[in-house]
C-alpha cells in the first residue's frame, strides 16, 4: 500500500471560544438559556434533563463520537454504497447520511426524512367475529390509547444542526452553499449547544452568491450577481414572544416564496414538539426579484428568523434589532405583566418600524403610528394577512429609503459574539495570506493583469500551441517545415524560462511549498478574494455578453444570416474580451504548468524561482486530493499541456500509489447544465454561471469507499467536465474541428460518457449528436470501447409513458442517421449506432425533469430533478462495477496516446493505444513465458527420447507419442493462458487477441514436436551409420580387457614388481593399439573449398575451378547490380526491347533502394539457414560428406530460383549464385573444419585407446592383484559409466543454466523488445561503429552474438556461486539415480532368479532415459559373476568415478564440454530468435514482433534517423536527417521504383511497404540523434555522404540521455496483431 498523501485538509479540531463538547459539560452556571419560559422548575434540573436531550440527539444520530474527530468533505463526497441508493426513509442510524445525501444533490426533501417504523404501535386487538353488540366504544377508544411508548423521531432541523456543530469548516461551508442552492434559510447565529456562546459562522457564506433582475430608470430588465458577504441590503428580523399558537416560519415563507418552505415550520413534515438544536438560532434568506410584475418587493431584502422565545435570547434580539431595517413581532396578546413586556416596550419606543402580529386578535392591517403596525392573525386567511404583512414592510422600506443598509460582514463587528473566521487560527492566516498576495494586484487593470502577472499563459504559449499544431500538420511543401517549427517551439520556451516571474506568483508557491495547516484556507480565500476581484468589472460585460446573446437567438429563428453573422462576430469578440478579463485559480495553476514546462525544456531553473522546477507538480498534486479540480485542456489554447499533465498524475501516483481510476466524461452543448449535474450529481463545485462557464476541460478525483471497492474495481472515479460544444459565440470549420477534437479526446478518455441534451429542439440534438457519434465511431476504429449514456434534460413530463417511447425512437433513428454520415467522414462502414457501439436505447437514455421548480431566482431546485439525478448515478455505479477502470500510469498514457494522435489530424492513423500496447507487451512476456516452458519441456522429453535411441531401446520415432509426452505441460499451459486472458486487469483488452494467441501457442506446440522427431529421426539415422564403427571400437575396448586379463593371469606371481607389470602392460598396450590402428584405414584433412568448386563445376559445366574468383565477399558488396539483369518478361516488345536489353546488358541494372534490401534480406536469410543445415548434420559425431556441400548448394539455388519467380523486374546472373555459394562457405569453414577435427579425435584408435590406458592399467593392476571377477567387473562398469555421466551432467546443467539465465539475466529475461533495449545500451556504452553497422546491418548475427556473450559472461561471472553448484547437484542426483538402479536390479533379479546377464540387462534400462549407456557395451567382455556383490562394488568405486570427474569441473573447460545442440547460449538463441527480422524498407528497423511469420502488419517502437541506413535528400544529396514517424505526417516524398511516392501515402508503394505500420511520432529520439553525431564522420565515409549542418543542434543529446530514452520508448511498443 502506499502511504497516506500529505492532504491539504487541516486538522480536525475545534478552536477558539466556547471550543467545548458534550463529554465536557459544565455542572454549573448554565442558565435558563437552555428553556422556553420560566415554570417555576428547578434551574438545575432543567439544565440536566436540557443536556440529556442533547446527548440523546447526537447519541441516535451516532454523532457522539464525531463532537471532536469532525466530519470532513472528503467522508461525505467519497462514493459509498448507502449513497449510491435513493431513500425515502431510514434508520436512525442512516438519517445523517440521508440528509447529507439528498442535500449535496440540491434536494430539499433532504428535510423530510421518515424514520423507518419498527414495533410503533402495540394495540390490543379483539377477534373481529366478536363485534357485536357487546362492543362499547368509550372502553374500546380508552383502550386504544394505551399504547407503548415510544420516542418521538429526531427532528429535521436538529439533524440539520447536529451535522452543522460535527462538521469542520470545509464541510460547513459546502452545508451552507447547498442548503442556498436549495433556496433554504441560512445559520447566521449559532448557540453552542453546550455554552450557548453564540457563533457567526461567517466563512460558510463565503462561497454564496445570489443572482436578481430589476428595472433600470429606462425600465429595462438587468442582470446582476452579488456574493452574498458583500451584499448590502435592507434587513427584516422577525421574533416571537412567548409561546404562539401562529407559525412565524410559515409566515416568513409566505412573504418570499409561498410554494417553498424557505424556513422550517411546525406544519413541515417531520416537525414534532422535541426540537432541541434550533432554540436561539438566527437564520437568514434573501428575497432576490426577477424584474417581473409579481415580485412581491422590487429589490432584494434580508429576511432574519430568530428561533425560540426572543424574550430568553437577549443577545441575539439585542443584535438583529441594531442591525435590522423593520422588527416583525409575533406574540399572543400584550400583557403590562409579562415578563417581555419592557422588552417590546423598548421595540416600540425606537425610531425604528415595528410591525407587531398577534396571534389571538382578529384585526385587519392598522397603522398605530408612522412605521408602527398592528395585524391580528386569529381566524384570518394566511394569504391576506400575508398581503398585508408584504405592504406594511413595503411601506416601511419606502420611507426608511436612506436608512444603514445590513452587510453580513458587519455582524463580525459585535462583542460577545464567536467570529468562525477569526477564532479560527488556519482559517485567519489563510486569509491574512490571501489577502496579502491580493495586495499585489491592488490598482491593477484586470485585463491587463494576466499579461504582466502571467506572461507564460499568454501570447508565448498560444503561439507555441498554434506551432506544435502545424508541426504535426505541416502544409505545403517547405523543405524543412519541422525543423523551422522545432527550433520556433524552443525559442518560444527559452522566453518562457526568461520571463519574469511576478512577485504575485512567488508569493503563491511559497505559500504552497510551506508546510503549514493553512494551505487550504488559504486556496479557498485566494478563490473567495479573486472571485470578489474580477467581480466588478466583470459584469459589464456579462450584461453585454447576454444581451448580445439574447440578439443571436432571436436572429436565428428569423434565419437573417447577414445580420445574424454580423452579431455572431461581435458576441465572439465579447467573449473574447470576458475570457480575457476572468482571472482565477485556474490561471495560476495554469502559469505554474507553463513554467514548469519552459523549464523542462531549457532543461534548467528559472533564475528567480526560489523552489526546484520539479516540486511544482506536487502543488497541483495535493491539490487534486484535496478535491480542487485539475485543468486538464486549457480553453483559451484548445491544447493540452502534456508535459505538465503527466509530471501532475505522475506526483499524484508518488503520493496515493498506482490507483486504478475510472473515468467519466461529460459531453453536451454550451449552457446545457453539465456542470450543475455533476455538482449536483458528487456534490462538486464546477463553474457554473452565464455565459461559456468552462473552458477546455477540467478533471477531479472523487474517492471510492473502502466497502464500495468489493463492488467496484478501482479507488477513484475521475470526472471529466468539458466546455460546452457548438459555442454561439464562434462558428465556421474551426469550431466544429474544435468540437471534434474535444469530444474525441474526452469520449477515448472516458470508460463511460454522459451526453447531455438540453431541451427537445431537434436541430441542436443533431448538432451534438453528429459530433458525439463521430468521436465514438473513431474509438471503434482503434480498438478503444467507452460506453455512452444520453441525460436529455429540460423534458417537460418526464413521467409521460409514451412521450419517452417516441423520444427513444427518435433519437435511435437521429443517432443510426448520424453515424452513416460520420462513417462517410471516416471512411468506413457503419449503418447504425449500434455497430458502433454498444447502446441499448432502453437504459442507457435518461430523461430528466426541469431544474427549477418555479422561476428563478428563488425557484428551489426541483426534487424530481434530483431524484433523476439520484437515478443516473445509480446507473452510473452500476456500469462502473462492471469495468477495471485503469491505472494513474494508464490514464498518463491514455492521455498522451489521445492527444498526439488528434494533433495529427488524421485520428484513426495515428492513434497509438499505449494502454493497448502495454496489455499486448504483457501478453508478449507470458506468450515468452509459455513457449519457454513448452520449448523447455520439450528438451527434457527430447534428451530422454535420444538417450533411449542411443542405447537402442526406440527404433523409430511416434509423432503422437510425443504429443502425449507433452500433454501434462501443454494443460498447464492452457491454464495458464486461461488464467491470464480472464484475471489480468485489462483482460477486455486483451480479449481480442484470446484466440490468434491460442492458436499460436498449438502452432509452436506442432512446430516443437515436428522438430523434435525431425531431429530424432536424424540422431536415428546417425545412430545407424555409426553403429559399425561403435561397434568397432567396443569390441576393441573388450578385447583389450580381456587381453589384459590374460595378461595379468600370466604374470600374477610378479604382482609385487611394480616395474615389470607396468613394463609388460607397456609392451602389449603398443603392440595392440598398433595392430588395431593398422587395420584402421586414418580418416584425411579435408578441403571444404576444393569441395565447393567441385561442386559448383558440376552444376554449371560452362564455369572452370580456376576461374572462381575466391576472393568475393558478398556480404561486404554495397551494390548488387552487377549481379542482376533485365527479366525476358519485363514487358518491353520489338525493337525497342532489344535496344533495352543491349543497354542493360552493357550498363548493368541500376536497383533501387527496395531492391538492394531485399536482395540483402535474401542473402542473410540464405546465410543463416545454410548455417541451420550445417548444425544439423552433427559433423562431430557423424563426421564429414561431400554430400553436405551438394545438398547445402542445391539449397542455396533453390531458394534463389524461387526468389527469382517472386521478382518481377530482374533476376540473377550466375556469378551471384557462385559469389554467394563461395562467401557462405568461406564463412562456415571453420567450422567444417572444427567439427571434423572433433570427429577424427573421438575416432582416432592411436589418440581414443592413449585416453583410455590408464583406465585399462587400473583394471590390470587389479587382475594381476587377485580381485574377484565381481569387482573388476563393477569397476569397468563405473568406468565405462564415466563418459555417459560426464555427457549427461553437462547436458541437464545447460539446460539448468539456460532456464536460470532466462531468469536471472536482465537482458534476457523478457521479450525480445527488453532484448533489443539492452543491446541497444550495450553499443552506446562501448562506442563502437564496427559493432553499431553490424546490428544495422545483420540484426539477427548481433542479437546472437550479443545473447552468447552474455551468457559466457554469466557462465564466467557465477561459475563458482551457481554453476559448479549445478553441476555437483547434476552429479550428485545422477550418482543416487544409478545406485538405485544397481539396487532395484538386484532385487529384480533375484525374484526373477536371474544372473548377472539379466542383472546388466535391468540395470541398463533403468538408466536409459538419463545415460547413453546400454548393454552393447559389453559385447565381448567376459563377465560370469556374482551379480549379487556388484552392488557393493558400485557404491565403493562410483564415487571415485564421480570425484574424478567433478574435479574436472572448471570455467576453462565447461565450455569444451558443452555438447553443440545443447548449450545454454543455443538453446536461449532458439527460443529468442524465433521471431521477425524483417527491416523497414526505409530506415533499416527490425520489426519486434515475437513470432515468425506472423499475421499483420510489422512496427517497431521507434524507428530511426534515415541517414543511418545511407537515405539522401534528391535535391541536396545530403544524408536524410528525417526519421520515418515524422515523414509519414509530413508533405515529403520518396522514390520506388522511379515514381515518387508521398511518405504519408506509403503503402501505396506496395511490396514491402505495404506490410509495414508507420505512426506518427515527433518525439524527438534522443538516442539515433547521438548516435548520428557521435558518428557522424564514419557514417558520411561509409555512405560517402555527408550529413546537412543542421544537426549540430543534436550534440545537446548525451549518451546518458540517448540511454536513459531507450526505456521511455520501448516501453511503448507498438502492438502487431
Amino acid at each position: 500500500m502506499a502511504p497516506a498523501p500529505r492532504s491539504l485538509e487541516p486538522p480536525c479540531v475545534v478552536s477558539g471560544r466556547g471550543a467545548k463538547v458534550l463529554s465536557d459539560l459544565p455542572q454549573e452556571g448554565i442558565s435558563e438559556k437552555f428553556g422556553a419560559e420560566d415554570n417555576g422548575q428547578d434551574p438545575h434540573k432543567k439544565k440536566e434533563i436540557k443536556i440529556a436531550k442533547i446527548k440523546s440527539i447526537f447519541k441516535r444520530l451516532y454523532l457522539e463520537n464525531r463532537i471532536k474527530k469532525k466530519l470532513i468533505v472528503a467522508d461525505v463526497l467519497q462514493i459509498s454504497a448507502y449513497l449510491s441508493e435513493s431513500h425515502e426513509s431510514c434508520d436512525e442510524k442512516e438519517l445523517v447520511k440521508n440528509y447529507l445525501q439528498k442535500l449535496l444533490m440540491m434536494n430539499y426533501r433532504a428535510r423530510y426524512i421518515k424514520t423507518k417504523a419498527t414495533n410503533e404501535h402495540h394495540t390490543q386487538q379483539r377477534d373481529k367475529d366478536l363485534f357485536k353488540e357487546e362492543c362499547n366504544i368509550f372502553k374500546e377508544m380508552t383502550l386504544s390509547n394505551k399504547v407503548t411508548s415510544k420516542p418521538d423521531p429526531v427532528h429535521p432541523m436538529d439533524i440539520q444542526m447536529a451535522v452543522f456543530h460535527c462538521a469542520d469548516s470545509f464541510l460547513k461551508q459546502l452545508m451552507v452553499t447547498k442548503l442556498s442552492q436549495c433556496q433554504f434559510a441560512l445559520p447566521l447565529l449559532v448557540p453552542h449547544p453546550v455554552t450557548q456562546q453564540i457563533e457567526f459562522p461567517l466563512w460558510t457564506f463565503r462561497q454564496i452568491n445570489k443572482s436578481w433582475k430589476m428595472r433600470n430608470t429606462n425600465n429595462d430588465i438587468i442582470s446582476k450577481e452579488e456574493p452574498v458577504y458583500k451584499a448590502e441590503t435592507p434587513m427584516v428580523s422577525f421574533f416571537r414572544f412567548g409561546s404562539v399558537s401562529s407559525s412565524k416560519s410559515q409566515l416568513m415563507n409566505n412573504l418570499i416564496n409561498e410554494k417553498h418552505s424557505t424556513f422550517f415550520h411546525r406544519n413541515c413534515p417531520g416537525s414534532s414538539k422535541n426540537r432541541q438544536l434550533m432554540d436561539g438560532v438566527v437564520e437568514i434568506a434573501w428575497f432576490c426579484p426577477s424584474g417581473g410584475n409579481t415580485d412581491k418587493f422590487t429589490d432584494r431584502l434580508a429576511f432574519c428568523n430568530l428561533h425560540g422565545d426572543a424574550g430568553v435570547h437577549k443577545k441575539q434580539l439585542q443584535i438583529l434589532t441594531k442591525m435590522s431595517l423593520l422588527s416583525v413581532v409575533l406574540l399572543s396578546q400584550l400583557d403590562e405583566k409579562n415578563k417581555n413586556a419592557t422588552k417590546i416596550q423598548n421595540l416600540y419606543r425606537d425610531n425604528k418600524p415595528l410591525i407587531l402580529l398577534f396571534t389571538e386578535d382578529e384585526s385587519a392591517l392598522i397603522t398605530i403610528w408612522k412605521g408602527k403596525y398592528k395585524i391580528g392573525l386569529k381566524d384570518r386567511n394566511l394569504s391576506d394577512v400575508s398581503e398585508e404583512l408584504r405592504r406594511a414592510i413595503n411601506d416601511c422600506l419606502s420611507s426608511s429609503a436612506s436608512a444603514s443598509m445590513f452587510r453580513l460582514e458587519d455582524l463580525s463587528k459585535h462583542s460577545d459574539i464567536r467570529v468562525d473566521e477569526e477564532d479560527d487560527e488556519d482559517c485567519r492566516r489563510g486569509r491574512e495570506a490571501a489577502q496579502q498576495m491580493m495586495s499585489l494586484l491592488e490598482n491593477k487593470n484586470l485585463k491587463e493583469i494576466k499579461k504582466s502577472f502571467l506572461p507564460c499563459q499568454g501570447k508565448l504559449w498560444h503561439l507555441w500551441c498554434q506551432n506544435n499544431k502545424e508541426l504535426h500538420r505541416p502544409q505545403g511543401n517547405e523543405l524543412e517545415p519541422e525543423k523551422n517549427k522545432q527550433t520556433e517551439m524552443e525559442k518560444i520556451r527559452k522566453e518562457q524560462h526568461e520571463s519574469q516571474m511576478s512577485e504575485f506568483l512567488k508569493f503563491f508557491i511559497k505559500q504552497m511549498n510551506s508546510r503549514d495547516a493553512n494551505k487550504m484556507f488559504f486556496l479557498k480565500w485566494l478563490r473567495i478574494l479573486l472571485n470578489e476581484f474580477t467581480s466588478v468589472d466583470l459584469s459589464e460585460p456579462h450584461r453585454k455578453y447576454d444581451e448580445k446573446l439574447s440578439t443571436v437567438f432571436k436572429l436565428k429563428e428569423k434565419d437573417n444570416s447577414e445580420q445574424l453573422k454580423a452579431e455572431k462576430t461581435e458576441l465572439k469578440n465579447i467573449s473574447g474580451e470576458l475570457q480575457g478579463a476572468t482571472f482565477g485559480l485556474e490561471h495560476i495553476i495554469r502559469e505554474i504548468g507553463q513554467i514548469y514546462e519552459s523549464c523542462s525544456s531549457v532543461r534548467k531553473n528559472k533564475t528567480d524561482l526560489k523552489f526546484n522546477f520539479s516540486s511544482l507538480p506536487s502543488l497541483a498534486a495535493e491539490m487534486m486530493i484535496s478535491g480542487f479540480p485539475l485543468e486538464l485542456m486549457d480553453g483559451d489554447a484548445a491544447h493540452v499541456p502534456l508535459t505538465w499533465i503527466s509530471a501532475v498524475l505522475n506526483e499524484l501516483i508518488k503520493k496515493l500509489g498506482d490507483q486504478s481510476v475510472f473515468v467519466l466524461s461529460v459531453l453536451g452543448l454550451q449552457s446545457s447544465g453539465k456542470s450543475t449535474m455533476l455538482n449536483a450529481m458528487f456534490g462538486l463545485q464546477f463553474a457554473v454561471s452565464a455565459g461559456r462557464c468552462t473552458r477546455g476541460a477540467f478533471m477531479q478525483l472523487i474517492r471510492v469507499s473502502e466497502e464500495m471497492k468489493d463492488q467496484m474495481k478501482f479507488d477513484y472515479i475521475l470526472v471529466v467536465d468539458t466546455e460546452g460544444l457548438r459555442a454561439l459565440d464562434s462558428d465556421g470549420r474551426s469550431t466544429r474541428h474544435h468540437d471534434n477534437e474535444l469530444a474525441t479526446f474526452v469520449v477515448g478518455l472516458g470508460h463511460l460518457t454522459l451526453i447531455n441534451i438540453f431541451g427537445e429542439n431537434p436541430a441542436e440534438m443533431q448538432d451534438i449528436l453528429q459530433i458525439v457519434v463521430q468521436a465514438f465511431l473513431r474509438m471503434k476504429k482503434v480498438n478503444l470501447n467507452p460506453s455512452c449514456m444520453f441525460v436529455h434534460q429540460n423534458v417537460s413530463d418526464v413521467t409521460a409513458g409514451e412521450k419517452n417511447m417516441e423520444g427513444r425512437k427518435r433519437l435511435q433513428e437521429t443517432l443510426d442517421e448520424m453515424t452513416k454520415l460520420a462513417a462517410k467522414e471516416e471512411v468506413c462502414e457503419a449503418e447504425c449506432f449500434s455497430d458502433v457501439i454498444n447502446f441499448d436505447v432502453q437504459n442507457d437514455v435518461k430523461y430528466f425533469a426541469h431544474l427549477w421548480e418555479g422561476n428563478p431566482p428563488m425557484a428551489p431546485p426541483n426534487p424530481n430533478y434530483c431524484e433523476n439525478i439520484q437515478e443516473l448515478k445509480k446507473t452510473i455505479i452500476s456500469h462502473a462495477s462492471k469495468s477495471d477502470g485503469m491505472r494513474l500510469t494508464d490514464l498518463c498514457e491514455r492521455i498522451k496516446d489521445l492527444w498526439e494522435a488528434l494533433l495529427n489530424e488524421r485520428f484513426v492513423f495515428s492513434f497509438r493505444n499505449s494502454l493497448e500496447i502495454s496489455a499486448y507487451r504483457r501478453l508478449e512476456t507470458e506468450y515468452s513465458k509459455w513457449t519457454w516452458t513448452l520449448r523447455s519441456a520439450m528438451l527434457e522429453i527430447e534428451n530422454k527420447l535420444h538417450n533411449q535411441i542411443e542405447n537402442e531401446g526406440i527404433h523409430e520415432i511416434d509423432e503422437q507419442y510425443i504429443q502425449n509426452k507433452l500433454k501434462e505441460n501443454s494443460e498447464k499451459i492452457k491454464t495458464s493462458m486461461s488464467e491470464f486472458f480472464e484475471k489480468d486487469p485489462d483482460a477486455d483488452i486483451l480479449f481480442q487477441w484470446k484466440t490468434s494467441f491460442q492458436i499460436k501457442i498449438n502452432n509452436v506446440q506442432e512446430n516443437v514436436v515436428k522438430e523434435t522427431k525431425r531431429k530424432l529421426n536424424v540422431i536415428l539415422q546417425q545412430r545407424d551409420l555409426k553403429r559399425k564403427i561403435d561397434a568397432q571400437r567396443t569390441q576393441h575396448e573388450n578385447t583389450l580387457l580381456e587381453k589384459s586379463k590374460e595378461l595379468a593371469l600370466k604374470l600374477k606371481d610378479n604382482t609385487n614388481d611394480e616395474e615389470t607389470l607396468k613394463k609388460e602392460f607397456d609392451s602389449f598396450w603398443e603392440e595392440c593399439v598398433k595392430k588395431i590402428t593398422t587395420d584402421t584405414t586414418p580418416l584425411k584433412n579435408i578441403n571444404i573449398l576444393r569441395d565447393v568448386r567441385i561442386v559448383l563445376s558440376e552444376m554449371n559445366k560452362s564455369v572452370s575451378v580456376e576461374h572462381i574468383n575466391e576472393t568475393t565477399d558478398i556480404f561486404s558488396v554495397t551494390s548488387y547490380s552487377d549481379y542482376v539483369m533485365v527479366k525476358k518478361s519485363s514487358g518491353i516488345t520489338g525493337s525497342l526491347k532489344n535496344v533495352y536489353r543491349a543497354t542493360r546488358e552493357k550498363f548493368g541494372y541500376i536497383l533501387s533502394k527496395d531492391d538492394e534490401t531485399q536482395i540483402t534480406n535474401l542473402i542473410t536469410d540464405v546465410a543463416q539457414e545454410t548455417e541451420k543445415m550445417i548444425k544439423s548434420f552433427n559433423i562431430s559425431k557423424m563426421g564429414y560428406s561431400k554430400t553436405y556441400i551438394q545438398q547445402l548448394t542445391e539449397n542455396i539455388k533453390k531458394t534463389i530460383t524461387d526468389y527469382e519467380e517472386e521478382s518481377k523486374k530482374y533476376m540473377f546472373k550466375k556469378e551471384f549464385f557462385i559469389d554467394l555459394v563461395f562467401s557462405i562457405f568461406k564463412k562456415a569453414e571453420n567450422t567444417f573444419n572444427d567439427q571434423h577435427r572433433m570427429f577424427r579425435e573421438a575416432n582416432n584408435p592411436a589418440l581414443y585407446f592413449e585416453n583410455k590406458k590408464g583406465e585399462y592399467y587400473n583394471i590390470f593392476q587389479k587382475y594381476c592383484q587377485g580381485a574377484t571377477s565381481a569387482a573388476i567387473f563393477g569397476e569397468i562398469i563405473c568406468q565405462k559409466l564415466k563418459e555417459p555421466i560426464e555427457q549427461s551432467v553437462y547436458k541437464q546443467t545447460a539446460r539448468d543454466l539456460a532456464d536460470e539465465i532466462r531468469s536471472n539475466c536482465e537482458s534476457l529475461n523478457e521479450n525480445r523488445s527488453n532484448l533489443e533495449k539492452h543491446i541497444m545500451k550495450r553499443l552506446a556504452e562501448e562506442e563502437n561503429f564496427s559493432a553499431f553497422n553490424d546490428y544495422i546491418l545483420y540484426p539477427k548475427e548481433h542479437f546472437k552474438d550479443f545473447i552468447m556473450g552474455e551468457v559466457s559472461r554469466y557462465i564466467s561471472d557465477q561459475f563458482s556461486i551457481s554453476v559448479q553448484p549445478k553441476m555437483k547437484q547434476n552429479i550428485e542426483v545422477l550418482q543416487q539415480k544409478i545406485l538405485t538402479a544397481a539396487h532395484e536390479s538386484t532385487e529384480d533379479v533375484q525374484v526373477k532368479s536371474g544372473d548377472v546377464d539379466l542383472w546388466l540387462k535391468f540395470f541398463t534400462q533403468k538408466l536409459s532415459d538419463v545415460l547413453i549407456f546400454s548393454v552393447k557395451d559389453f559385447s565381448g567382455v567376459k563377465h560370469d559373476v556374482d551379480y549379487e556383490l556388484l552392488e557393493d562394488v558400485m557404491i565403493t568405486k562410483l564415487p571415485s568415478i564421480i570425484s574424478e570427474i567433478s574435479r574436472e569441473f572448471s570455467t576453462d573447460k565447461f565450455d569444451d564440454k558443452l555438447d553443440l545442440n545443447n548449450r545454454p547460449d543455443q538453446i536461449l538463441i532458439d527460443h529468442l530468435c524465433r521471431c521477425c527480422w524483417v527491416q523497414c524498407p526505409i530506415c533499416k528497423a527490425t520489426c519486434t514482433n515475437i513470432i515468425e511469420d506472423h499475421d499483420g502488419d510489422h512496427s517497431v517502437p521507434f524507428h530511426r534517423v534515415n541517414g543511418i541506413n545511407g537515405v539522401y535528400n534528391d535535391d541536396t544529396q545530403t544524408l536524410c536527417t528525417d526519421v520515418c514517424s515524422t515523414l509519414v505526417s509530413s508533405s515529403k516524398c520518396f522514390k520506388s521504383s522511379d515514381e515518387w511516392i508521398l511518405f504519408s501515402d506509403y503503402r501505396s508503394a506496395g511490396g514491402v511497404y505495404a506490410e509495414w505500420s508507420i505512426t506518427p511520432d515527433l518525439s524527438e529520439l534522443p538516442y539515433w540523434k547521438w548516435f548520428v553525431c557521435r558518428f557522424r564522420k564514419d557514417l558520411e565515409m561509409y555512405h560517402g555522404k555527408k550529413f546537412h549542418d543542421n544537426i549540430k543542434k543534436w550534440k545537446k543529446y548525451t549518451k546518458e540521455e540517448a540511454i536513459e530514452s531507450l526505456d521511455k520508448y520501448t516501453a511503448r511498443k507498438v502492438k502487431c496483431s
